[in-house]
């Protein structure tokens, strides 16, 4: 499409190849750039971006008032980026993709049409259609976790699913979101993480304390089922699955639990390795330089490890809520 954007809509938009064109322009090396007046106040407005991702709170700020040259702001955008990549963690990651999407999302729902249309055919997707082909339904909506987004919910006729007023929205934003995460995490050089680490230890520690905020003191009590069955069957002498291992790993380690504290609950087996343990508790656990997120309940059902379930999981689509839920209840009631 033969569309011009103007540099405060490129802000709003900083994922687009004519944003990204606009900031190269103006950055030549990033390491000079880094060690720039400029380059500091892209950092710190890119160190803002991550905090925003990781608050629970979503509020986007209009674009003219923002203070940052065109170019900076774009920039921050690529900063957020390595910065994310450097830590590792794939939650945060996932945090900032889904910010990323739902700020673009935020200021296309006032955007004049013929821009619309213009950053929805960029992503691969025609606004001015009232369906949408089934290959590309099914490609997007794997994630969205409504039911209505099932295909078998779906009106699908001569190969499109129909939509309704207002889903293609939501579609565009799913979207975006998907590209993002695919370009995550970025290849970025040892020195440039280096540099970076001062930021990068600030966002390490705010999700962390936001962890320990959430979850608190550990309670094996509130342990979801699955995650139970799967220490029981540690505790029998079960060779788990690697998926097993994993998330159980993940789960723990998530939770707040610290390497030690997961090789411990490995113990209990009674063929149990501690050199082999830590070796895999140590990977998954983020020594391998990612820190993995728990699989929802949709994954551990498609391993065969949701067992033993209960009336409260029907609450929930993920371990963590389970035990976030049943933390809760013993909560108020002690």
């Amino acid at each position: 499409m033969d569309i011009v954007l103007d540099h405060k809509e490129l802000i709003k938009y900083p994922f687009l190849k004519e944003s990204q064109q606009l900031a190269r322009r103006h950055v030549e090396s990033l390491e000079e750039f880094l060690g720039s007046s400029p380059g500091a106040v892209a950092l710190e407005r890119a160190k803002e971006r991550v905090f925003a991702a990781i608050s629970p709170k979503r509020e986007f700020q209009d674009e003219n008032a923002q203070s940052l040259k065109p170019e900076l702001e774009i920039a921050s955008y690529a900063l957020a980026r390595m910065l994310v990549s450097c830590i590792g963690d794939r939650s945060l990651i996932d945090r900032l993709a889904r910010y990323e999407a739902e700020r673009a999302s935020f200021f296309l729902e006032t955007e004049d049409p013929e821009i619309r249309q213009f950053v929805a055919w960029s992503i691969g997707i025609a606004t001015g259609a009232a369906a949408m082909p089934v290959a590309d339904y099914v490609e997007l909506v794997p994630h969205m976790r409504d039911a209505r987004w099932r295909l078998v919910n779906r009106d699908v006729r001569q190969g499109s699913v129909k939509l309704e007023p207002g889903e293609l929205d939501e579609l565009i934003r799913e979207r975006i979101r998907v590209i993002l995460l695919r370009q995550l995490p970025l290849r970025v050089p040892p020195g440039i993480c280096e540099r970076l680490e001062p930021v990068t230890g600030e966002i390490s520690a705010l999700r962390q304390q936001q962890v320990l905020e959430q979850f608190g003191e550990i309670k094996e009590e509130a342990f979801p089922p699955c995650i139970d069955a799967l220490i029981q069957a540690i505790t029998a002498g079960t060779n788990l699955t690697h998926m097993g291992r994993f998330a159980i790993t993940s789960f723990l380690h998530t939770i707040g639990m610290n390497i030690t504290g997961i090789a411990e609950i490995f113990a209990r087996a009674p063929d149990f390795d501690l050199e082999k343990t830590m070796y895999q508790v140590e990977h998954i656990s983020g020594g391998g330089g990612t820190e993995y997120t728990p699989p929802s309940c949709a994954t551990m059902r498609t391993f065969g490890l949701c067992a033993n379930r209960d009336k409260d999981c029907e609450r929930v689509s993920h371990p963590l809520s389970y035990y976030r839920f049943k933390k809760n209840i013993k909560k108020k009631r002690s």
